[in-house]
């Protein structure tokens, strides 16, 4: 009795824990479980009645206990039943050890309360009783229970489950109504061999930005919409992503993308609504965004990927035969380190491309090395382990042509995806997380390297719970922290497979959601278009450089599963620079007469840019050069200089070869010879003069010449009498007759109106005092048609 008084004042030491709770597995587990099932007869029913009531776990502190710890657990039970659930109990059972990651997974997979496999009861007063349980509604309960009561043996997982007893009016005997399962991972002392574990932490986002920058002088961004603001503002998911990464040791992944829209926001920007913009106003949001961010990257680790996280897949298997296509991507690059050192100041390592999920294949490899990467983030169920090893090995693999493939471990990489949002998800994912890894820890007795690369873009429940059992995970003895470029580093594992998986492994469900040829065609005719038309520009960089960061969002890979609003892009970005060429325009031109053999034609270039343009030519050109002559010949060019918001009219000389109407077409070109913009088309309706009416006008102009030489002729004579009659008359006479007005009826009058040739008759075949050229200018039969000058 003295003896078993001690040994109940003492702790039990691991073996003896062990032996223990092995020896009641083994014999009383079955005895437990008939107990359990009184009475006898209805055995079966334990099965079949343990989904009545829903067991949540929705707390378990701390998530991985060691010596003198206590485990609290905490959830609710709900009835699900119409019955109302009588003398009901809440009990913890300690399961077996779960010695392989398969076990860890066939445990989330069992469903119904299993007799021997859901392990025994902790009993005693470690449990919480409901005298009744109503249809509907959930009671709480809170079990705390020191970790030496839970019997557990060596360093391990075990599964631990809370599971409901009671008795309904249909079924009135003591049985299992519900359980929910979870895991404890137990390592009450460091490990031999810790893993060294690298968890990459995503700060990747969805396109914001559009390819316009306002009219204005300063380039005021353009966002589609304000959901970038709602992600940064204090709960929403990037703003979560930076306020949970910050106290972790991680390696930080980020989109420079995301930094350059931030980074525009934090200034003037405008949204989009409507067939208008309107201003933003969350300036303070995106500079308190930006700092934490700065302090939380300092002494880290930063991976900067290619701008915009280009789908290396679809590229690979879309875009390769589109010309062009991989010039983005090395541009994308290129623009990655720019941009962080901009915006973070800090210098981020751009060695690394991350395909989608990992999935690699021979060309998505290919196309991620040829921007300069030599590192591939793969995943273990991408490239799988074909040599059967009993453990997993290294991340580190060389696959040939320099290249090192990164394999991060899919079970853990994929712990958090779902949804997360319920308590009882969130904490059932982290338990298992951290089983998961330590089970890998303890697979064998060699450090191995091993990284946890999770989805792109977690939600905020998700980059919660991911953040607990990060934490909970490098607060455990088991494992250490490394950067993504030491375990790129490591010595490879020498039985680990170096061989990337062939184009047919590549999974169909995500061949399914890749840009399309298509896409990436649209895309060539944008940079094509764009090619042309930065070289009229005096300033290139205002179109080029937000042209080129629009093209690289439009190969994005968060179009994924968004084949419309990627369409709706892309669009988008093709509508505006259409627009914007459109501002450099020749204006129309209505029908232009030309009387007389020559005159020269104006030609009108608008350009309603902020910029000016340059490096243009105006070719005008004769569709019938026998009836029209531009210049020397058939056209005639000019180059052309125009200010931004303003026009130039240039003047091109035509002659007429024949009467008639000729087609003229204006068209400008770059300088290497290229059309830009429409031609414009107009008609010019020739009405020469012949050599007989010449002559006919220059037979008038004679005879009024000869005229006024007769009437001058005729009054010298009239004077000359009028002074000899005077003579005999005297002075006074003769100076009066000199003063005398003419006879307005006199002959030289009647002279002058029989040739026709008065000054100011209206004559309508005859010229007034008009040269013949001054006339074929100033007339206009019509009175329509565009005047043309002399």
């Amino acid at each position: 009795m003295a003896e078993a008084a001690d040994f109940q004042g003492m702790s039990p030491s691991p073996a003896r824990r062990w032996l223990r709770r092995t020896g009641a597995l083994l014999a009383g587990a079955p005895l437990l479980a008939g107990l359990l099932q009184l009475p006898a007869a209805a055995p079966a029913s334990a099965a079949s009645g343990s989904s009545t009531v829903s067991v949540d776990i929705n707390t378990l502190t701390p998530s991985v206990p060691t010596d003198g710890d206590t485990v609290t657990v905490s959830g609710t039970v709900t009835n699900d039943s119409k019955q109302t659930v009588t003398d009901a109990q809440v009990d913890l059972r300690v399961g077996p050890e779960l010695s392989t990651r398969s076990d860890v997974d066939s445990v989330a997979q069992r469903g119904e309360f299993q007799p021997g496999l859901d392990g025994t009861i902790v009993g005693g007063k470690y449990v919480e009783k409901f005298a009744k349980l109503a249809p509907g509604v959930a009671q709480s309960f809170s079990i705390p229970v020191p970790v030496d009561e839970l019997d557990l043996g060596s360093d391990g997982v075990y599964q631990l489950g809370v599971s409901l007893t009671g008795q309904t009016s249909v079924q009135q005997w003591q049985q299992v109504l519900g359980i929910q399962r979870t895991y404890l991972p137990w390592q009450p002392e460091d490990a031999d061999n810790k893993t060294k574990t690298t968890v990459l932490w995503p700060l990747i986002s969805t396109a914001h930005m559009t390819a316009e920058t306002g009219s204005n002088a300063e380039q005021t961004p353009v966002f589609l919409n304000d959901d970038l603001a709602k992600e940064i503002s204090p709960g929403g998911r990037l703003e979560q992503m930076l306020s949970l990464g910050k106290t972790l040791d991680v390696t930080w992944v980020i989109d420079p993308d995301l930094l350059a829209s931030v980074d525009a926001m934090a200034g003037a920007y405008r949204i989009e609504s409507g067939t208008g913009t309107v201003a933003g106003t969350h300036q303070a949001v995106a500079k308190q965004w930006l700092d934490d961010l700065q302090d939380a990257v300092t002494d880290k680790e930063v991976v900067a990927l290619p701008f915009a996280d280009p789908d290396l897949a679809s590229l690979a298997h879309n875009g390769t035969t589109v010309s062009g296509s991989l010039s983005h991507l090395k541009e994308a690059t290129d623009a990655a380190t720019t941009t962080v050192e901009t915006v973070l100041h800090v210098t981020p390592n751009t060695d690394f491309a991350w395909p989608v999920n990992g999935a690699v294949d021979p060309s998505i490899v290919k196309v991620a090395t040829s921007a300069g990467a030599d590192t591939v983030i793969a995943r273990s169920d991408s490239l799988e382990e074909t040599a059967g090893l009993p453990y997993t090995p290294s991340a580190a693999r060389p696959i040939g042509g320099g290249t090192t493939a990164v394999v991060a471990d899919a079970r853990l990489s994929t712990a958090f995806e779902g949804d997360l949002t319920s308590a009882s998800a969130s904490t059932l994912a982290v338990q298992k997380f951290l089983a998961s890894s330590l089970a890998l820890n303890q697979q064998v007795d060699k450090q191995r390297s091993i990284v946890v690369a999770p989805q792109r873009t977690p939600t905020a429940s998700q980059a919660q719970a991911m953040a607990a059992a990060v934490a909970a995970l490098q607060g455990g003895d088991w494992t250490q922290t490394q950067t993504l470029t030491s375990a790129a580093a490591a010595k490879p594992d020498a039985s680990a497979t170096t061989k990337v998986p062939s184009a047919s492994a590549y999974p169909a469900k995500l061949r399914k959601r890749e840009l399309s040829k298509p896409a990436f065609e649209q895309i060539a005719a944008v940079q094509h278009k764009l090619d042309k038309f930065k070289v009229i520009l005096t300033d290139q960089s205002r179109v080029v450089t937000p042209f080129g960061r629009a093209m690289n969002r439009e190969m994005s890979t968060s179009w994924r599963g968004r084949p419309a609003e990627a369409q709706s892009y892309r669009d988008g970005v093709r509508n505006y620079l259409d627009g914007l060429t459109g501002q450099v325009k020749l204006i129309d031109k209505s029908e232009t007469k030309l009387s007389g053999r020559s005159a020269t034609i104006p030609v009108t270039v608008q350009n309603n840019l902020v910029q000016g343009v340059d490096h243009l030519v105006l070719r005008l050109r004769s569709t019938s050069p026998t009836r029209l002559k531009i210049g020397d010949g058939d056209y005639e060019e000019q180059r052309i200089t125009v200010n931004g918001g303003h026009s130039q009219t240039v003047k091109f000389t035509t002659s007429a070869q024949a009467n008639g109407q000729a087609t003229v077409v204006a068209q400008l070109f770059t300088e290497d010879g290229q059309a830009y913009g429409d031609p414009v088309r107009f008609d010019v309706k020739v009405t020469e003069f012949t050599a007989t009416v010449m002559l006919v006008i220059g037979g008038g102009f004679l005879l009024l010449v000869l005229a006024g030489f007769r009437m001058y002729k005729q009054r010298k004579r009239a004077a000359q009498r009028e002074a000899e009659e005077g003579g005999s008359d005297g002075p006074d006479e003769a100076g009066q007759a000199a003063d005398r007005p003419e006879n307005p009826e006199g002959p030289e009058d009647r002279l002058t109106q029989e040739s026709g040739t008065r000054p100011g008759a209206d004559d309508p075949e005859q010229p007034s005092d008009l040269t013949p050229d001054t006339a074929a200018e100033s007339t206009d039969p019509s009175g329509t048609g565009e005047r043309v000058d002399r």
